[in-house]
């Protein structure tokens, strides 16, 4: 791969980690005043309204045969319950703490990978998986302190985000990104809209859908809009550039969610926050070299003559 292609990949994924914590603000923004399901909701239904027009135009929407359908449904589900519990985890928390719990989700995957698909894994990337979650609990400790059980939401996340991560993978062989996209945005405007207006005035905090009003309506749409435009950057980042030279560069999106924090809402990590966060980006950059390693050796051995 020429380095005419990967650098547009790069400058996309740097667009991804500077993009994404907004959806992030956004979200916590709105929790002021809107409950975290609706939010979740609006995520869904912003984003496939604005991937709609794109993904006609580009022709992807094809219609999905029943094994791809369920796919997508799982999808969805994976990633509604992904963004109800970081919404959730942000709305009490700072935008930074919750975002390095949640970066433990390689790790998971990892492990994942090895209970699901018999994946061998050496003992380095199990005890750098072992230093990972030590460092998430450096930046839970205080949190739960704090915030008390909800500081453990962002690990849901990681867990859900994991399973998400999981299928998108599978999914990405036979789907072209922008129809895997929109399709999972209208599935998941189609779960979370029937749960809202079956429990709207139930008196659930978090379900109990409300009128949103002013500069709310704003907040909402941000959620689904940079949702839609850093996911989209995402993934043609990985069009451009492989994912052992964008995996990387995905840890920046802490720094932009350090500073995010900071301007818009006077959150600043503390020393022992930091110091989860430092654990927990050396592991899994540990990990990531680890993976290339691998992949490489792998590639070797097969293109290796034999005798």
């Amino acid at each position: 791969m020429t380095t005419d292609r990967i650098l547009p990949g790069v400058g996309l994924m740097l667009a991804f980690c500077a993009l994404a914590p907004l959806l992030d603000v956004s979200s916590k923004l709105a929790a002021h005043s809107i409950p975290v399901g609706q939010i979740t909701g609006a995520r869904f239904v912003v984003q496939g309204a604005l991937m709609l027009p794109i993904a006609l135009f580009m022709g992807t929407t094809l219609p999905l045969d029943r094994r791809m359908a369920g796919l997508i449904f799982l999808r969805a589900v994976f990633l509604i319950l992904s963004t109800y519990t970081f919404v959730a985890g942000i709305a009490i928390m700072p935008v930074a703490d919750a975002l390095a719990i949640a970066f433990v989700e390689p790790f998971i995957l990892l492990i994942l990978g090895s209970f699901l698909f018999g994946d061998i894994i050496g003992p380095r990337r199990i005890a750098a998986c072992a230093v990972g979650f030590g460092g998430a609990l450096m930046v839970i400790q205080p949190s739960l302190a704090a915030f008390g059980t909800i500081a453990l939401y962002p690990l849901g996340t990681a867990f859900f985000f994991a399973f998400y991560m999981l299928i998108t993978r599978h999914m990405s062989r036979s789907m072209h990104p922008v129809a895997m996209q929109l399709h999972t945005s209208l599935a998941g405007s189609a779960i979370c809209l029937p749960v809202l207006w079956l429990l709207n005035g139930t008196g659930i905090p978090s379900l109990d859908a409300v009128q949103p009003q002013g500069i709310a309506w704003l907040w909402l749409f941000g959620v689904g809009f940079w949702a839609a435009l850093s996911h989209i950057c995402m993934t043609y980042a990985l069009k451009f550039a492989p994912t052992s030279t964008l995996a990387p560069l995905h840890y920046l999106e802490i720094v932009a969610a350090v500073v995010l924090g900071y301007l818009v809402f006077s959150d600043f990590p503390n020393a022992m926050t930091w110091a989860g966060i430092i654990v927990i980006v050396s592991s899994g950059l540990y990990i990531i070299q680890r993976e290339h390693r691998v992949a490489r050796d792998a590639a070797r051995a097969i293109s290796a003559p034999t005798h």
